[in-house]
């Protein structure tokens, strides 16, 4: 249950102003009332991204020593609190896919998709998955209602409350969280995972 609940909060911290959360609200406003459609949409992107992310952080745990793995973690999560603070754009590659005749559904799994590689949730699913070694489903799980969380909102109101949610208290919030993890995790908190 602690891996699903950390990787909730962290990504729907994390989630907060980023490109896939301001990619939820064009494809809002590009397709007006199709509001559960894109929401599936992200769903199914988020899920396929994150199983892979998870496999390869559960991946990593089978290769590396212990001690190697904490020290990477460890500082990987430091890196992610200071990532968390530097504000997203949409790139243009996650933007064409209207373009594609794919329809609402099929441009926003390729776009969530697109815009979720080497994101920041995405490497810290991995780093999740590789800190709570065992707890594949619980992390993929979390990580993905995380996203929902975040980007559902974004979907269902759009614009209307991108100026009121306050996107830099959010980023520190969740850049502090991901320090204190990342701190834990090298003191030594994650001994009785075998980190």
């Amino acid at each position: 249950m602690e891996a699903f609940l950390v990787s909730t909060g962290l990504v729907a911290l994390a989630e907060i102003g980023d490109k896939t959360q301001l990619l939820a609200f064009l494809l809002a406003a590009r397709f007006k009332g199709r509001a559960g459609t894109i929401c599936l949409g992200i769903l199914i992107a988020t899920l396929v991204n994150h199983a892979g992310a998870g496999a390869l952080g559960s991946w990593i745990t089978s290769l590396l020593s212990p001690g190697i793995l904490r020290w990477g973690l460890g500082l990987g999560f430091i890196a992610m609190a200071l990532w968390t603070l530097v504000p997203d754009k949409i790139d243009e590659e996650t933007e064409g896919g209207g373009r594609l005749g794919l329809g609402v559904l099929g441009t926003t799994v390729v776009a969530f998709f697109l815009a979720e590689m080497g994101d920041k949730t995405q490497i810290a699913t991995v780093a999740l998955a590789a800190r709570f070694d065992g707890a594949l489903l619980a992390v993929v799980a979390g990580t993905t209602a995380g996203m929902m969380i975040a980007n559902v909102p974004a979907v269902l109101l759009g614009e209307r409350i991108a100026g009121r949610v306050p996107v830099r208290l959010v980023h520190g919030i969740a850049a502090v969280v991901f320090a204190l993890l990342g701190v834990a995790t090298l003191l030594g908190a994650g001994r009785f995972l075998g980190l």
